[in-house]
Formats: C-alpha cells, sequence, structure tokens
C-alpha cells in the first residue's frame, strides 16, 4: 500500500510538472504575439516582480543583524528599587558603589577601553604594548582592583585613553571573577574583544552578549604574525561570519610580548633563547579612531545606558534572591500556624476546609509579595485543586510524617496529633513553596502548575527540608503548651 500511495503521489508530481510547463509555454506564445508596447510593460513588471522577491529574500536572511540596543533604564526609578531593596535588608553596597562609579567617570571625561577575551589570549601583551611605562590605577570600587587594572595610555593621533585588563573568561576562579570582568566591560566606551584563532561556542556568546548591550567593539585576531597573508585574511572572513557580523571592526594584530626557542649552533650545543617580539597594532591604532571618532558625548550616552541595563538585570536577581527570602518567611510563618492548628484534625487532606482561612492567607500573602492580583474565585479555585491533590495522597503524606518523625526522639511517640501537626506542616510547606515558585516563573496564579509542583514537593521531600520542618514542628509545639 505505501509503495502504491507512492506511485500516486510521484504520478500527480509528474503532471503538475508538465501542466505548469505547457502553461509557460503557452504564455510565452501569447506573450510574443502581444504588440512591442505591452511586451515591454510586461517585461519591467516581471523584472520588478523578481527583483522585489530577492530583496525580499536578503531582508529575511541575508542582511546585516541589527544591534539590539538595551532597553532605556530610567535612573530615579532604578534608584528607587534600590533603596527598596535596602529597606527589606538586602546588601546593595555594590549597586551603589555602581552609580557612584557612572558619575564619576562621566564627571572625569576620559574614555575607558576594555581589553577583553578568554584566558591566554594575549591581553597583558597588548596591555604593555599600548601602555608600555603606564602603572596599573585604582578606582573606587571595593573588591574590583584585585581582578582589573586600568592603566593611561595614548593612540598614535594623541587621544588619551584608560585601557581596563580585565580578567580573562573561564578562569579557574569561576563565575566571580567573570563578573567582574563583564561588569567592567559594561563600564567602558568600547571594547577590544581578544581571539587566537576561530570563536569558540562559549566566544562567540560573548560577542553576542557584547552587541546586545550596544557595545563599539573590535574584534581583533592577536598572533597575527604566525600565519601567511591568504590564511590570515582567510580567517578573518571566518570570524565574520562566526561573530554574526556584530563587531565594528575585524582585525588582525599582533601583540607582541616574549618568544622562547631552542637554536642549535654549529658546535653542536644548543642555545635557549628569549627574545621581545615586535607589536603589529596598526589596524589596532585604525580602528579605535573610527569606533572612538562619534566622540565623548555620544560614547559616555552609549555607555551610561549598557551600565544602567547590566545594573538593571543585577537588581532584578537581587530583588528575586529577596523575595525568595521573604517567601520562605512567610511560608514557615504559616507553616507554623498549621502545625498548631492541626492538633484538633483527623487527618491532612480531607478536612483542609479547617484550615482554609490559613491557605487563604497563605495564598495572600504570597501573591502581593509578587505584585500578582488574585481574586476570590482564583484563590478559591486553587485551594480546591490543592484539596483534591491531597486526598490522593493522604497516604504518602502520613508516611513521610511518621518515617521523618522517628529521628526526633520525643516527637514520633507523642501520638497521632504530633503526626497530623507534622503532616500539615509537610502540606503548607509544600503548598507555599510551588505557589511561590510558580508565582515567580509564570507571574500569575496558575492552580495546576502550583499543585503539580506542590505534588512533587509532598511525594519525594528531601533530607534538610523534613529536618526542618521537624524542628518546626517541635518549636512550634512546645511553644504552645
Amino acid at each position: 500500500m505505501r509503495l502504491f500511495i507512492a506511485a500516486i503521489g510521484l504520478a500527480a508530481l509528474a503532471w503538475l510538472v508538465l501542466a505548469a510547463f505547457d502553461r509557460l509555454l503557452s504564455l510565452a506564445q501569447r506573450y510574443m504575439t502581444l504588440p512591442e508596447t505591452w511586451q515591454s510593460i510586461i517585461a519591467i513588471i516581471l523584472i520588478a516582480f523578481v527583483l522585489g522577491g530577492i530583496w525580499v529574500l536578503w531582508w529575511l536572511f541575508g542582511r546585516r543583524p541589527r544591534r539590539r540596543a538595551p532597553p532605556p533604564i530610567d535612573r530615579p526609578a532604578l534608584q528607587a528599587r534600590i533603596d527598596t531593596l535596602t529597606r527589606l535588608g538586602a546588601d546593595t553596597g555594590d549597586l551603589n558603589d555602581e552609580l557612584r562609579e557612572l558619575d564619576r567617570r562621566r564627571a572625569n571625561e576620559q574614555i575607558y577601553v576594555a581589553l577583553f577575551g578568554d584566558i591566554s589570549t594575549g591581553k597583558s601583551s597588548l596591555t604593555g604594548a599600548l601602555c608600555p611605562d603606564a602603572a596599573p590605577r585604582t578606582d573606587v570600587l571595593g573588591g574590583t582592583t584585585r581582578e582589573v587594572g586600568h592603566y593611561e595610555g595614548r593612540l598614535p593621533g594623541g587621544q588619551v585613553l584608560m585601557l581596563a585588563d580585565v580578567p580573562g573568561s573561564r578562569e579557574a576562579d569561576g563565575e566571580a571573577v567573570e563578573r567582574i570582568a563583564r561588569e567592567e566591560v559594561l563600564r567602558a566606551h568600547a571594547v577590544v574583544y581578544l581571539c587566537a584563532g576561530d570563536l569558540s561556542r562559549t566566544q562567540a556568546a560573548d560577542i553576542r552578549w557584547l552587541g546586545d548591550f550596544g557595545k563599539p567593539m573590535v574584534l581583533a585576531l592577536n598572533k597575527a604574525d604566525q600565519w601567511t597573508d591568504a590564511e590570515r585574511q582567510t580567517l578573518l572572513a571566518r570570524l565574520r561570519v562566526q561573530s554574526d557580523d556584530v563587531a565594528d571592526a575585524v582585525i588582525a594584530i599582533s601583540a607582541g610580548g616574549r618568544e622562547r626557542f631552542t637554536r642549535h649552533l654549529p658546535d653542536g650545543t644548543v642555545e635557549h633563547v628569549q627574545r621581545q617580539r615586535r607589536p603589529q597594532l596598526d589596524a589596532l591604532y585604525r580602528a579605535l579612531d573610527d569606533v572612538l571618532s562619534p566622540g565623548t558625548a555620544a560614547l559616555e550616552d552609549q555607555r551610561q545606558h549598557a551600565v544602567l541595563a547590566g545594573l538593571h538585570q543585577r537588581t532584578g536577581e537581587r530583588e528575586a534572591d529577596a523575595r525568595a527570602e521573604q517567601a520562605r518567611r512567610i511560608v514557615s510563618r504559616y507553616s507554623r500556624r498549621a502545625i498548631v492548628g492541626a492538633m484538633a484534625a483527623v487527618a491532612p487532606g480531607t478536612d483542609l476546609l479547617i484550615q482554609g482561612v490559613l491557605a487563604t492567607g497563605l495564598i495572600r500573602a504570597l501573591a502581593e509579595l509578587y505584585d500578582v492580583r488574585v481574586s476570590e474565585v482564583d484563590i478559591e479555585s486553587l485551594i480546591r485543586q490543592a484539596r483534591l491533590t491531597l486526598r490522593t495522597g493522604t497516604t504518602v503524606v502520613l508516611a513521610i510524617s511518621g518515617n521523618a518523625l522517628k529521628a526526633f526522639p520525643g516527637l514520633g511517640t507523642l501520638g497521632g496529633g504530633v503526626l497530623h501537626a507534622f503532616a500539615y506542616a509537610l502540606i503548607f510547606d509544600s503548598l507555599g513553596t510551588a505557589l511561590a515558585t510558580s508565582l515567580a516563573a509564570t507571574h500569575t496564579l496558575d492552580q495546576f502548575d502550583t499543585t503539580a509542583r506542590m505534588k512533587a514537593l509532598m511525594e519525594k521531600p528531601d533530607a534538610p527540608r523534613l529536618r526542618q520542618l521537624a524542628a518546626l514542628t517541635r518549636d512550634a509545639l512546645r511553644a504552645n503548651g
């Protein structure tokens, strides 16, 4: 049957091709019988359609991708968010330091250029070539002077710039050093990204990240003197493709530095020689002149947008952490109340209505924390769905509760009341944790997502969480006699 259907399909396709060819011949014959004026008009229309189709294909697939400028950030609103975080007890010292450094650099009107790239790509050698006599300067940001060196240099045209030598990407120290490097890159007016060959996947991601912030950038292929002219041009062409043409210029340079080699002398002895390689930076000087040509004012506006966009992201992460901590406090508070109220309960899950007021309060508190508006209908729907979930998992909840209490002498032997109290601690902790996670991820009250997360938390609780809930149950029972 499959062969029969395939044969019919091929026959139909052949018939369509022949019919289309026959139609084209017919149209061509009719076209030739038209007056020359109409032939010219129709030819012009057909050419316009072909050119328009080519333009559409180029627009869709072949045009240079536009940089996504960082979204405009309202600084007063950002400062208000940071102040709110401070009142909530979050550590915001580095965020305020970032704003002060932004103002300081704007006031001193110096041009900052950051050297960025993986380790062992020659950033230190390039720093020495651009600023041979400069000693590193420090900045006002605490904790960064060990990782970021600032050197004052001068371009051949006389323009003074401050060169920032940032830590290499993917260093052994991990994410902390990576974060310091990226923050300093955002503070710079322009970036020189160094590579030593084809871009790796992580290097290409770095380039796209810089493009997303609209950073003026020069992609520099270092150690270019080790290739022939043909190999160098091939590499540069590949780098333009690999970087999605995000860089303002893709050039080849040699940062110099020391090289070591072994020389065999006529008398048969071997000599180890170390010498200084001569830097070749003319292409870099021209590229920096072009990148910095818009002037200090325009570059400063771009830099400020990038810094505020990066600070907006960091503040958002800090807000998420602060909300998560506040959510844990809310869940713990309502779990403690549920423990006290559960002493009169018969079995968890079947009598959630007894704890309905607490469940409603928990949902309202978490929704308010995550700025999600909820109605009475939404709350009742979530409680009803949670009750259905609990009824199917009552046995599992009681079994987990009984096993957990065995690890706490004096609790497991106090009878069913303690067992039910711990079970309600597990239920409310699971409900609250699931709801907080769902609200943070979806920014809406999704009852099905919440109850699915709740079921997973109840069925497979981790040991530290069980110990914490057991301690909470013990403390609550002792406090209430």
